[in-house]
């Protein structure tokens, strides 16, 4: 009986562990990053690890669609999401709904939470976030990017001759999504994620949808799709890079063809999954990131620590006579080795005047 109790412990405490390890602690708080605009952001895990990871969330969802990677991702590095402007809890405003702007509020985001050489990591919607951010910021200051199942858009250039009656259709769409937006956004979840969810996991993604007005949506999926060519980021991109795209998206080959262009990428597909991969295989997509991330290069920051800050003190610190006596016996020698610093005249100009004289021919000679 007394080992059946032990083992009942165990096992209970192994199981509080295993939970207080998958769901870290996590701080919410708004950061203004405009004039007018504000964020909404999510925090967790080790500030010292000397990675951040950085994850951007699609169209017209929110921070929270990252959790299972926020749960896992912070037991061993620090990690930020948010919703971006119009979505979520963030500010909903009918300027700045592009890519554009969008990377232009990360990028203060990031300076504002003093994150350093991030991992940007970005799913439909964010990847042309992304794209956006390097053909401004360069890649430079990032670790590592992870794109996930989008290919950058080349903007109206990119829309094939003769192809009038597919760009009818995705208005159509538009004009469906603006009439009845609920329905809209219930079954675009149930497309996007293909293993079997509970309905109140369907319908915390159709709340988050419905944060963002129909019209900004719209204006959302425009700007992504047909306003600017992004494609130049690809050959800008100086840093590791992996894409992950499901096996069974429409974008495949397209994704892989662009992963080439990237000089240092590397192409994974996860099979058995729909659009939102990390949530239809976590298991895949995560252990896929985490391998990513290991192999990066830490930030120059850890490599070199920065020199301990200099303290002034207001009031100067006279030490004792016999203070100066014990410590002028311990420098004066070495410093005497040193032909910059002059000789001391005597015991006592080491007791009145400090450890040294820098002019001992002004020294009153007795």
């Amino acid at each position: 009986m007394k080992l059946l109790s032990q083992i009942l412990v165990v096992l209970v405490t192994t199981g509080f562990s295993a939970h207080a390890e998958s769901a870290p602690e996590l701080s919410e708080r708004t950061v203004d990053v405009d004039n007018d605009v504000s964020l909404r952001v999510i925090e967790a895990g080790q500030l010292a690890s000397g990675a951040t990871l950085v994850l951007i969330p699609g169209w017209s969802t929110t921070a929270d669609v990252w959790r299972e990677q926020i749960n896992r991702f912070a037991r061993t590095y620090r990690v930020i999401s948010f919703d971006p402007r119009s979505q979520g809890k963030s500010t909903i405003t009918t300027d700045g709904n592009t890519p554009e702007i969008r990377a232009q509020d990360l990028h203060t985001l990031l300076g504002l939470l003093s994150v350093r050489r991030p991992v940007l990591v970005g799913w439909s919607q964010g990847v042309e976030d992304i794209a956006a951010f390097i053909n401004r910021y360069g890649t430079d200051d990032l670790s590592g990017i992870v794109l996930v199942d989008a290919a950058i858009s080349p903007g109206a250039e990119g829309i094939p001759a003769g192809s009038a009656q597919q760009t009818a259709t995705l208005f159509e769409t538009f004009a469906t999504y603006q009439a009845h937006q609920q329905e809209y956004l219930a079954n675009m979840m149930r497309a996007i994620v293909s293993k079997p969810r509970s309905n109140d996991a369907v319908e915390d993604l159709v709340t988050m949808g419905l944060k963002t007005p129909p019209d900004i949506g719209v204006a959302m999926r425009i700007a992504d799709s047909f306003t600017v060519n992004r494609m130049p980021a690809l050959k800008k991109i100086n840093c590791p890079t992996l894409s992950i795209a499901s096996a069974k998206s429409g974008g495949l080959a397209q994704q892989q063809a662009q992963a080439k262009q990237i000089s240092r990428a590397h192409f994974e597909k996860i099979e058995d999954a729909a659009h939102a991969v990390f949530l239809d295989q976590p298991d895949r997509f995560n252990e896929l990131v985490m391998t990513f991330v290991a192999k990066l290069a830490p930030p120059a920051s850890d490599l070199h620590p920065a020199p301990a800050p200099f303290v002034e003190i207001d009031q100067p610190v006279t030490p004792s006579l016999v203070e100066q006596y014990r410590t002028a016996l311990k420098i004066v020698k070495p410093r005497q080795r040193h032909q910059r610093v002059a000789r001391v005249r005597s015991f006592w100009d080491k007791l009145r005047y400090g450890w040294t004289v820098e002019n001992p021919q002004y020294v009153k000679k007795r």
